[in-house]
């Protein structure tokens, strides 16, 4: 290769997007002499035939074929695996993504040393109202419970040094909140992060899998994540808040001249075993950051 990138691509019944997506993203790669990598994650429809035909017919292509469906993180997972290259890059199978973005974040983590670049799509407006309040309440979230300074946490077109994201799968789901997960994975383990903004299509066929229940998810695996890598920032809270409404509930008892009551005192204690739970939580926190490095 003389370029250094692998494209990895899920794909779960895209048959119809990929007939016209498939050969100009091939063409794009044999110019630039990218390796391209698909993952079939289980298809119902022709997915793996229609690549497969593709990979017969091109060098640089290289097909995988999940038996049964893992998911999207699972699928990315799958490719990276197979991936012998400095870098990856992410992209979607339904010809959303650009291929000029592909070069502008390709280019851009080689002069900037980074070793993720996140594709933005700040700008880009979702038209669906309800997909558009999700990610923000993700996004928010997210950034509740840590320091994170990019804005589109859950793009799907991310390019990362494939050395890192061999280390760090294992910590990331199969869902689709693999995307958010691996990037703050990335930025807790103080690995330069950047984003820089891209342009969306329209998809090609089909419709978005994505729905309120892939929202609660990515939630719940931030969660995992932050309790992974700062467990603290989750029970500390937990345990003031618990000890201050227990101090309201009971102070004006005591000057009544009732004493303290069993509600003040259970509470006080439950405080103090959360907060006990956090600091044994931060000491296998550490333990299991050490074995990952």
């Amino acid at each position: 290769m003389k370029n250094n990138l692998s494209i990895i691509i899920p794909a779960y019944n895209e048959e119809e997007s990929l007939k016209l997506y498939l050969p100009k993203l091939i063409n794009f790669c044999e110019l630039n002499k990218f390796q391209l990598i698909i993952v079939d994650d289980g298809s119902k429809d022709k997915t793996f035939d229609l690549c497969n035909m593709h990979a017969n017919e091109s060098e640089i292509m290289n097909v995988v074929s999940h038996k049964v469906n893992k998911g999207y993180g699972g699928a990315i997972k799958t490719g990276i695996e197979a991936a012998n290259t400095k870098y990856i890059i992410t992209i979607d199978a339904d010809g959303q993504h650009n291929f000029k973005d592909v070069d502008n974040l390709y280019n851009e983590i080689q002069l900037s040393n980074a070793d993720m670049i996140v594709g933005s799509r700040e700008s880009y407006k979702d038209k669906s109202k309800f997909r558009g309040f999700g990610k923000k309440i993700i996004r928010g979230f997210a950034k509740l419970l840590m320091k994170i300074e990019v804005y589109d946490i859950n793009s799907g077109m991310k390019i990362y040094r494939t050395e890192l994201a061999k280390k760090y799968i294992d910590l990331c789901p199969d869902g689709m909140s693999y995307s958010d997960t691996i990037l703050l994975v990335f930025i807790n383990f103080r690995h330069k992060v950047l984003e820089i903004p891209i342009s969306i299509n329209d998809r090609i066929s089909g419709v978005s899998t994505i729905g309120a229940m892939t929202a609660i998810e990515t939630i719940r695996e931030i969660f995992n994540i932050i309790i992974l890598f700062n467990p603290l920032k989750v029970f500390v809270p937990v345990s003031i808040f618990i000890f201050v409404l227990s101090l309201i509930w009971g102070i004006p008892l005591v000057l009544e001249g009732s004493g303290v009551s069993v509600g003040t005192l259970l509470g006080l204690m439950t405080s103090f075993l959360v907060f006990s739970i956090g600091f044994l939580a931060e000491q296998i926190s550490q333990i299991r950051k050490n074995q990952i490095k």
